[in-house]
């Protein structure tokens, strides 16, 4: 029987020849390849970037590319994507799609702590998409914020973290669940934004800088 999921997926763009290779074989190499955005969250990702035409992206958290790789699909040439992973055993992985995209140009790739890479970066951006350790994500937001453009846009992906947000007396001993949590209260409660969880995949919260 046919999911509304796999109806979804045949009823949106493809996510071309290069995403399904890197798809592939995250989820044969790789430990934990639920990690990657995927098709659909993909699509939103360059969905968003058409509509929103960021000039200056930061991503948190490369992983393998893939949510990178969709951004830069969807920005203008003269956009910019810079993307920090701290895990450098990724290296192997992620460059080579990097490379074979016709939109490396687009991007820039740095390996590294986001802390100490940040101030090297002079630039105010006009999007920012947070995507690595949950137990970080209040640190991230709270460095990114103050040169993040008015009206710009944060992305947080995981927001509802495999629904363990709403299973009481669990996170006490998950400082990864802790910290989401932390940070979907910070964010209900910051009077300098406007906000919404989309419960797509894992969740993620789209965050408008008034």
């Amino acid at each position: 029987m046919q999911t509304i999921d796999d109806y979804i997926l045949e009823h949106i763009d493809e996510e071309g020849e290069l995403l399904a290779s890197l798809n592939r074989d995250a989820h044969v190499n790789l430990l934990h390849p639920r990690m990657i955005a995927g098709h659909l969250q993909g699509r939103l990702l360059k969905m968003i970037c058409r509509i929103a035409r960021p000039k200056r992206i930061l991503e948190i958290g490369t992983y393998t590319g893939y949510a990178t790789l969709c951004m830069a699909e969807g920005i203008d040439d003269e956009g910019i994507i810079y993307t920090v992973e701290i895990n450098d055993e990724m290296q192997p992985f992620t460059i080579p799609y990097i490379e074979k995209s016709p939109y490396k140009d687009r991007i820039r790739l740095f390996w590294g702590d986001i802390t100490d890479l940040y101030p090297t970066f002079n630039e105010v951006f006009d999007m920012v998409f947070i995507d690595a350790e949950k137990k970080d994500y209040i640190a991230h937001y709270d460095l990114v914020f103050p040169r993040l453009k008015k009206g710009g846009l944060i992305l947080a992906d995981n927001t509802l973290w495999s629904g363990k947000v709403v299973e009481k007396g669990k996170m006490s001993s998950d400082a990864q669940t802790k910290g989401i949590l932390d940070f979907n209260e910070k964010i209900k409660n910051d009077n300098r934004v406007e906000k919404v969880i989309i419960p797509l995949r894992d969740g993620l919260t789209m965050i408008w800088k008034k």
